[in-house]
């Protein structure tokens, strides 16, 4: 029996979309339907990109002569600039499509701004959209050839940062077996969250668990395949990593929370609360930072904070899914072309 037969019927859709028939990566849409072993892989290729960063010439010529474009109908400054930094790294040219004052807010389709990129001759789209879904449909409807990368999309995924969140835990706690490891906070809101989620469950952690208040997780989370714990002070015992969440104001709907103060009072990490924890626990939070919202000042720049190892390693993921992501495509191209001339 093949990893893909073992699949829900979605995981194999998405196994199929992103990986070529020889099981190499095609596009890096979401983290359903990829194996431990291609996580690993991911990472292990992270790992070797991570002192390119530490070189004083920080090139390497894996994209020479490629095109890589940027393609953000949402704004982050932080995500664009490390897949920017990344790309450039790796010696391909970038541009970065501002979207406000592009075709599509003049009405062009979708569609057709992605024809026109296309003619450019571009051979990568990194794309960051509000829409669920956006970054798939892309995928679907791209000339083959071209590697399509999510950079995050609505509620649904954000597959890179929950990588270089993998690679940090991989970096401080050496395994996944074994580990209890906590997300806290808006777990609702969270494309961050559910891929985390996927992540860790599928390099083997032992225990999942969310915390967070009634009305901020999803309706969905029995079928996540977490423990859920509405008190933190519980929550917090005997973890090994904890995950702090950014609170969603730009995608939240409604009154879901009665304070900023009140929820910093249940659900903010603060010191007395992260000695709840192991004594090497360890501090995470993709950022931005809210601080005095969800963490404060003193465990996010204390001893047991690995955020600015989460900034670093950024980039070496996002250089690991690029290089790899276009390697699938040149040997996908290189076998169609193989098949063509046998085929005549």
């Amino acid at each position: 029996m093949t990893v893909s037969d073992q699949l829900s019927p979605h995981d194999r859709a998405s196994r199929r979309l992103q990986l070529t028939d020889e099981g190499q990566l095609r596009h890096f849409i979401t983290l359903d339907g990829l194996d431990r072993a291609m996580l690993t892989d991911i990472l292990d290729t992270a790992d070797s990109f991570i002192e390119v960063g530490e070189r004083t010439i920080k090139k390497v010529p894996l994209l020479r002569g490629r095109t890589v474009v940027n393609l953000f109908f949402e704004s982050s400054t932080r995500t664009r600039s490390t897949f920017e930094l990344a790309a450039k790294r790796l010696s391909a040219d970038v541009l970065n499509l501002d979207i406000n004052t592009s075709a599509t807010s003049k009405g062009e389709s979708l569609s057709d701004t992605l024809l026109n990129l296309e003619a450019m001759a571009s051979d990568m789209f990194v794309v960051r959209h509000s829409q669920s879904g956006a970054p798939h449909f892309i995928a679907e409807s791209v000339t083959p050839g071209v590697a399509i990368i999510n950079a995050g999309d609505g509620r649904h995924a954000h597959p890179t940062q929950a990588m270089l969140d993998m690679l940090t835990i991989r970096q401080h706690k050496q395994r996944f077996e074994g580990l209890k490891v906590a997300i806290v906070g808006d777990i609702l809101h969270s494309r961050v969250a559910r891929s985390q989620i996927r992540a860790l469950q599928t390099l083997g952690a032992e225990e999942v668990r969310l915390i967070a208040p009634g009305t901020l997780l999803p309706a969905d989370v029995d079928s996540l395949g977490c423990a859920v714990e509405y008190d933190m002070a519980k929550g917090m015992d005997d973890l090994d990593v904890v995950i702090m969440l950014r609170l969603q104001r730009e995608r939240m709907e409604g009154a879901l929370l009665p304070s900023e103060r009140e929820f910093y009072r249940l659900y903010g990490l603060d010191s007395e609360k992260l000695a709840l924890a192991r004594p090497d626990c360890i501090v995470m939070h993709p950022g931005p930072i809210n601080r005095g919202v969800e963490i404060e000042s003193a465990v996010a720049d204390g001893p047991q904070s690995v955020i600015l190892n989460q900034v670093t390693n950024g980039i070496a993921i996002r250089m690991a899914v690029m290089s790899m992501a276009m390697s699938g495509q040149v040997a996908e191209r290189a076998a169609r072309a193989r098949q063509q001339g046998g085929a005549q």
